[in-house]
């Protein structure tokens, strides 16, 4: 990897005088939703900017036989869009920000975050169900161990069933029969003007999301400052101080998609309250943490400190043997 003290990265034009810049994109529907929408809202803002999107497949994309927790977790759907960054093929990456990992390579950077959609968890059944009509056993597609424990907790006769692939691909095995219902991210469902398959929006209090949920982030090299001030014009400071809290929690628990781990923060007036949970794999013990403040890093660290105090490292332990 380039090494930011030497400056040994290939050079860019400054941001002033960009006529061009590239957009690393995955090539799913929702991934190419994204990459669009971010290029239109910078095409918008600079209307002689021609912004063209680069298509990657990443391994996270073509390992769909097993869940992401088993094989890396979800970093895998970053690691070839960043190497795009490194050899200069792209100038920016779009992503999912419940897809990147809370603390980022050396070398690259979050330039901007926000566009944030429904944050909640979806269910979408095979009939006109909903989560206390749906059968006793039903059987519900989903690779997330932090939906499949806050459910379980709600309805512990579900059994599941992990579940992989873009959102089509996930409606199409529930059509086929494969599964009384799935959880979704509703942003994604929403983005791709699928919200009428939802049966029920799940509260926060029911599922409470992973960080990061149903917002865009914009990643790019870290010395590419140019880059980094054409994108800045698209940060959303409410969301990138909720973005943050969410990641503190899952940094402070070495968080990725392997553990059933949750954070969410709101902005209450002019403090930031943030709601986490930690869970074992089977959902039979979860504990809850909760902090205000005006501090980002700090009350997502606050939070973080009640999980622990809770019993979170027996529980992080415990988790990291079971994956081992």
């Amino acid at each position: 990897m380039p090494d930011p003290e030497k400056n040994d990265y290939p050079k860019r034009e400054n941001a002033h005088s960009m006529k061009k810049i590239r957009i690393a994109t995955r090539q799913s529907k929702l991934a190419l939703w994204q990459s669009g929408f971010i290029k239109d809202q910078l095409e918008s803002h600079y209307p002689m900017l021609e912004v063209e999107l680069v298509g990657i497949t990443t391994e996270g994309d073509r390992r769909l036989d097993r869940a992401l927790s088993e094989i890396g977790g979800k970093g895998l759907f970053i690691k070839e869009l960043e190497q795009a960054l490194l050899n200069n093929q792209a100038d920016i990456a779009v992503h999912s920000l419940k897809d990147l990992p809370s603390t980022l390579s050396d070398g690259f950077v979050l330039a901007a975050s926000g566009f944030r959609e429904d944050v909640r968890d979806a269910l979408v059944c095979s009939t006109n169900s909903s989560l206390e009509s749906l059968k006793q056993g039903a059987v519900i597609g989903s690779s997330s161990l932090r939906r499949q424990t806050q459910l379980t907790a709600l309805r512990p006769d579900f059994t599941f069933q992990s579940i992989r692939g873009n959102v089509d691909t996930r409606l199409s095995k529930l059509d086929a029969g494969e599964y009384d219902a799935i959880v979704l991210a509703a942003a994604g469902l929403k983005r791709l003007g699928l919200g009428h398959r939802i049966n029920q929006t799940l509260s926060v209090e029911q599922s409470l999301p992973c960080p990061g949920q149903a917002a865009l982030g914009i990643e790019c090299c870290s010395e590419a400052i140019d880059v980094r001030n054409l994108v800045s014009v698209l940060n959303d400071a409410q969301v990138e101080a909720c973005i943050l809290a969410e990641r503190a929690v899952s940094r402070a628990l070495g968080g990725d998609c392997s553990l059933p781990l949750a954070a969410y923060c709101e902005r209450e007036g002019d403090e930031l309250f943030v709601r986490c949970l930690l869970s074992d794999a089977k959902g039979k013990q979860i504990i809850h943490g909760s902090a205000r403040g005006k501090d980002s890093e700090l009350v997502g660290a606050q939070a973080a400190e009640q999980l622990f105090a809770q019993g979170a490292g027996k529980l992080l332990q415990t988790l990291r043997e079971q994956k081992a």
